[in-house]
C-alpha cells in the first residue's frame, strides 16, 4: 500500500503541475496578445514606429501582469485537474482502494508551495526587472512624441526650499521616482504666490536640484519659453522620492528588506514595501490557500452531476479573496491596517474556507 500510494502521490502532482503551468501559459499568450495589441494602439500615430520597439514595450510587462494573476492560475489549474481526474473515474478507482480525499490534496498543495517559493524568490526578481526594462521602452517609444507632457498624473509630491513651495506632478516613474515622465510643476515664492508652471518630458532627481529636460516655462507676465534643459533646486532626498513615486512592485523581492532598512532610517512609514513585502512572504500559502478552495469544490463524481455549480462556486470563491486582499491592501496603504495582517488575512480566509469545506465533505 505505501508504493502505491507513493506513485499515486507522483502522478497526482505531476497532473496538477501540468493542469497549471497549461493554464499559465494559456493566459501568459492571451495577456501578451492584449499587451501587444494595446501597445501598438497607442505608438499608432507615431512616425517611423520601431516595431521591435513596441514588442519589448508590451512583452516586457507582461510578465508582471501573469504574476498577479498566478493564484487564479493555481485555482483553474486545481480545478480543471480534479474534475478531468473525475470524469475519467480516476477519482472513484482511488476512492475504492481506500485513498482519502487527504491524499488527494497533499501532492497539489506541495507542489503549490513550491510554485510559490519559486515564483517569490525567482520569478519576481525577474518580473520586477522586465517591468522597469519596459517603462524605460515605453518612455523612450512616446517621450520624443509629445511637445507637452499629459495632466492628471497619478503621482504628486510637494517640496520646499528656501525659494518657497513647488508641487510636482507625473504621468509615470521609473527608477523607484528617480526619474519622471509627463512632469508638470506648480511653484510658489516664500508667501505662497504663484511664480510659475512648468511643464516637462521628463525630468532626474540630482544632488539637490531636479533637471528637467524639453521643459516649457510658464511664468507671470512673460511670454513662455522653451528651454532643453532646466534647473529647479530641491531639499528632497531619493527616500523621500521613493516614498510619493515608487511603485514597489517593480522592487525584486531580495532587495525589499534594504528599501525597508532605507526608509526607517530617513524617518519615512515605507508601507507599500511592508506590505508588498508581506505579500510575497504570504505567496507560497496564499496558494495552497487555492488548491484548497479547488479541491473543497472539484472532489465530487460527475454521476452526482451539478459540475456546472461546482466550477461557479470555485471561481466565485476566487474571486471573493481577490476582493477581500484588495481591500486590505488598500486599508494597509492607507495607513489602518498592519501589513502583516493586510497580507495574511486572505491567506487565512481562504485555507481555513477550504479546509472546512473538504472536511465536512470527507468526514460529513
Amino acid at each position: 500500500m505505501p508504493i502505491f500510494v507513493g506513485i499515486l502521490a507522483r502522478y497526482l502532482g505531476l497532473r496538477f503541475l501540468t493542469a497549471v503551468l497549461i493554464v499559465f501559459a494559456g493566459i501568459s499568450v492571451l495577456v501578451t496578445l492584449i499587451a501587444y495589441i494595446e501597445m501598438m494602439r497607442r505608438a499608432a500615430d507615431i512616425p517611423n514606429v520601431s516595431v521591435a520597439l513596441v514588442a519589448k514595450t508590451s512583452i516586457y510587462s507582461v510578465p508582471q501582469v501573469v504574476e498577479r494573476i498566478l493564484p487564479f492560475c493555481i485555482l483553474i489549474g486545481a480545478m480543471s485537474c480534479y474534475l478531468n481526474l473525475s470524469r475519467r473515474l480516476e477519482l472513484v478507482i482511488a476512492r475504492s482502494a481506500g485513498v482519502s480525499a487527504w491524499q488527494f490534496v497533499a501532492p497539489a498543495l506541495v507542489v503549490a508551495f513550491a510554485l510559490g517559493v519559486a515564483a517569490t524568490t525567482v520569478y519576481n526578481p525577474v518580473s520586477a526587472i522586465l517591468q522597469e526594462r519596459s517603462k524605460r521602452f515605453e518612455a523612450e517609444l512616446f517621450g520624443h512624441t509629445a511637445n507637452a507632457p499629459r495632466h492628471g498624473g497619478t503621482f504628486w509630491i510637494s517640496q520646499r526650499t528656501d525659494e518657497g513651495q513647488a508641487i510636482i506632478n507625473a504621468v509615470s516613474s521609473r527608477d523607484q521616482g528617480i526619474n519622471l515622465n509627463g512632469v508638470s510643476v506648480y511653484t510658489f515664492d516664500t508667501e505662497g504666490r504663484f511664480r510659475q508652471r512648468i511643464e516637462a518630458r521628463a525630468a532626474m532627481l540630482e544632488a539637490g536640484a531636479w533637471q528637467f529636460r524639453d521643459a516649457r516655462v510658464y511664468a507671470l507676465g512673460v511670454l513662455p519659453t522653451r528651454q532643453a534643459e532646466y534647473h529647479l533646486k530641491t531639499s528632497l532626498t531619493p527616500e523621500q522620492v521613493r516614498e510619493s513615486f515608487a511603485t514597489p512592485e517593480t522592487v525584486p523581492f531580495w532587495e525589499l528588506p534594504q528599501y525597508i532598512k532605507i526608509a526607517d532610517h530617513a524617518g519615512l512609514v515605507a508601507a507599500g514595501y511592508r506590505l508588498q513585502f508581506q505579500k510575497l512572504l504570504a505567496r507560497p500559502f496564499l496558494l495552497v490557500a487555492m488548491v484548497l478552495l479547488a479541491a473543497a469544490v472539484s472532489l465530487r463524481f460527475f454521476r452526482f452531476g451539478g459540475i456546472q455549480k461546482m466550477v461557479l462556486s470555485g471561481v466565485a470563491a476566487g474571486f471573493l479573496l481577490y476582493v477581500l486582499s484588495k481591500v486590505t491592501e488598500d486599508l494597509s496603504k492607507a495607513e489602518l491596517m498592519h501589513p502583516v495582517a493586510a497580507a495574511w488575512l486572505p491567506v487565512l480566509v481562504g485555507s481555513l474556507t477550504g479546509f472546512v469545506a473538504l472536511l465536512y465533505q470527507e468526514d460529513g
